[in-house]
């Protein structure tokens, strides 16, 4: 295969319209043409020259590319590109991505772990809106025990703000004699949602870190330091 080509599955992801299986299983089903002619899986193409078309629709490789950042974000930082108090902020960890990313929602200054960065407006968008699909994974650690009837109420609806939000996993990871580690998954982002919950039932954290974001996890990337996403990771936030 020459080097300016790439197979067709990859180019999909490249392109940041499907993730790779996804593309396979289009290609599989006859979905895909390469200048005119219906694909085969693994077809080698190339980019800028070969007419790719899904559906109906050409796949082409984005005019201006976006970026997109994954962060360990510490605790003391603030979540926004400038701050009046003078506070460190995620502007100060992510400085080496070249461009100016922006974070994709929110994660509190006592609060650590998973941050996305972009300069996609789009999805940025649809990832902050109130009901989107992708769940959030967060390990909490509080003081002490934690009751059955409490677990069971942070299962439960809550009203915050005059909205009822929607049930909450809720799961104990780690219990020592003064402290208990729980497993908060959530599809919403209310303002310090978890933090609220906790104080409702008499919980006092101590620790709250974002460790996933749907299939996308924190893993082993070290505290302040930052990846790109792979295109299949685009792919998957962008529902396709």
């Amino acid at each position: 295969m020459e080097k300016s080509t790439v197979r067709l599955q990859k180019y999909f992801t490249d392109c940041g319209v499907l993730s790779r299986r996804a593309a396979e299983a289009e290609i599989a089903a006859g979905r895909v043409t390469v200048n005119g002619e219906v694909a085969t899986t693994g077809q080698p193409v190339t980019p800028g020259v070969d007419a790719v078309v899904w559906r109906g629709k050409r796949v082409v490789p984005h005019a201006a590319t976006h970026r997109y950042v994954l962060l360990n974000k510490p605790r003391g930082f603030v979540t926004t590109m400038a701050d009046e108090k003078g506070r460190p902020t995620v502007a100060d960890l992510v400085k080496g991505v070249g461009t100016r990313v922006y974070p994709v929602g929110r994660l509190d200054m006592d609060s650590d772990g998973l941050l996305l960065l972009t300069d996609d407006g789009d999805l940025a968008n649809r990832l902050t809106h109130p009901r989107h699909e992708i769940s959030k994974l967060y390990h909490v650690t509080v003081k002490g025990a934690v009751s059955p009837e409490a677990l069971q109420r942070l299962g439960q609806p809550f009203l915050l703000d005059g909205y009822e939000t929607l049930p909450v996993t809720v799961t104990p990871l780690t219990v020592t004699p003064h402290a208990t580690t729980l497993s908060f998954t959530l599809f919403e982002g209310r303002n310090r949602q978890i933090r609220r919950m906790c104080e409702a039932v008499d919980l006092s954290i101590t620790r709250l870190t974002r460790v996933a974001l749907g299939q996308i996890a924190l893993l082993d990337l070290p505290e302040g330091k930052w990846r790109e996403l792979t295109p299949d990771e685009v792919a998957y936030l962008k529902g396709n």
